[in-house]
């Protein structure tokens, strides 16, 4: 396997070990983020990203290994003193309460760290949630609930974004959007992992991938050398 070593990693995880119950899911997960990039955990269903990013951000029931953010282990961290470090989760689910309003959702988690976004600026970037501040945070479109879901957790001062299928069941002019919106952030100097089974989409936005099998990352790709290897690609995903 190709190895990327990175100078001084943002994020760096060796020996990622993850349990749900007596369930072991994470089999010794290892990978390495820059500051500033955008990466994706690319595989089939089942693969084990998502417990990855659970893992990361201290959200699982177990979990040994390493798990260092700017220098820092946080692999017997809870959750949130994780999150006041500067890393915030986005599941795919998109967690928005019916109970609350559009405004009312994005204000809802705090701010962890100085340096966030703030309301004014993420209707700048979201324009459709300033129009729909008032309606029912379930009533708003599923690539609306999205936006909603992404801008919700840039107000904490996160510096990196955990997105979790992102684009899952959107059409297809409404993907183009999120690509857009994360292109956008990773300009304005974001680091954002990104998990996601479209890698089509993902060749549009990445700096790089890790393909992850079983519970193990058994590869890794520069974007910009994916063409040579779709034979691969395919064969890892299945498509």
């Amino acid at each position: 396997m190709a190895e990327t070593l990175l100078k001084v990693p943002l994020l760096k995880v060796e020996g990622l070990q993850a349990w749900y119950g007596e369930s072991h899911i994470l089999h010794g997960v290892g990978f390495e983020i820059g500051r500033g990039e955008l990466v994706t955990l690319l595989g089939r269903n089942g693969a084990g990203k998502t417990t990855t990013l659970k893992s990361v951000m201290g959200i699982v029931e177990k979990r040994t290994g390493s798990v260092s953010f700017e220098g820092k282990e946080t692999i017997s961290q809870p959750s949130d003193s994780i999150a006041r470090l500067g890393l915030a989760y986005c599941p795919e689910e998109r967690g928005i309460f019916s109970s609350l309003n559009v405004e009312e959702n994005l204000m809802l988690p705090p701010v962890v760290k100085p340096g966030g976004m703030s309301v004014a600026e993420i209707y700048k970037l979201f324009p459709n949630l300033q129009e729909r501040r008032r309606s029912q945070g379930t009533k708003l479109s599923g690539g609306e609930q999205q936006m909603l879901a992404i801008g919700r957790i840039l107000r904490t001062g996160a510096s990196l974004l955990l997105l979790d299928e992102p684009t899952e069941g959107l059409a297809p002019v409404i993907v183009q959007q999120i690509g857009d919106l994360i292109r956008t952030l990773k300009a304005k100097g974001f680091t954002v992992l990104l998990v996601e089974q479209n890698f089509r989409f993902a060749s549009t936005i990445a700096d790089r991938h890790y393909i992850v099998e079983h519970g193990r990352v058994v590869d890794t790709f520069r974007n910009a050398e994916l063409a040579q290897h779709l034979d691969r690609l395919h064969e890892y995903l299945g498509v």
